[in-house]
């Protein structure tokens, strides 16, 4: 196994018991705890800085600068410039599955469909919590939202 490979497993392996806790033991205060911390973030960042700054080069450089499909889908073939791409989306999708995870504890909306779909497909969660929060409103506030007639 190659230390690439060993990034990319410890990324997917880092990740997962903070959407468990979310998913399983929302209410808990070490849960609350721990997501209230921008530490896991930090640490993944890191991770992505690395396998950046390590998968950079001029052609990828000029890639990025000014993307095109072709030349975007010939760098993700290579597995550092798809490691980076994944580790990103681990990023991103935890930053939003945190984002829902503090939504639900404020407002009390039910968030568990919303963070599992933001673990496998993060807009999907983000869409499904926007949708969820919407139609919880309470029927007077609903009407404000929407705008009542004049």
């Amino acid at each position: 196994m190659t230390t690439l490979d060993l990034i990319f497993n410890g990324a997917n392996l880092f990740v997962l018991p903070f959407w468990l806790l979310m998913i399983v033991l929302p209410n808990w205060g070490i849960t609350r705890r721990i997501m209230g911390s921008y530490l896991p973030f930090v640490a993944l960042a890191g991770v992505y800085l690395y396998l950046f700054i390590t998968s950079l080069d001029p052609e990828t450089a000029q890639s990025f600068s000014n993307p095109q499909l072709a030349d975007l889908a010939r760098l993700f073939a290579d597995e550092k410039v798809t490691a980076t791409g994944w580790v990103h989306f681990l990023v991103m999708d935890l930053f939003v599955g945190r984002w829902i995870y503090w939504q639900g504890q404020r407002s009390g909306v039910w968030t568990i469909h919303s963070l599992i779909l933001c673990l496998f497909a993060g807009p999907m969660g983000l869409l499904s919590h926007c949708l969820t929060q919407w139609l919880s409103r309470k029927p007077e506030n609903l009407e404000e939202s929407i705008g009542s007639p004049t």
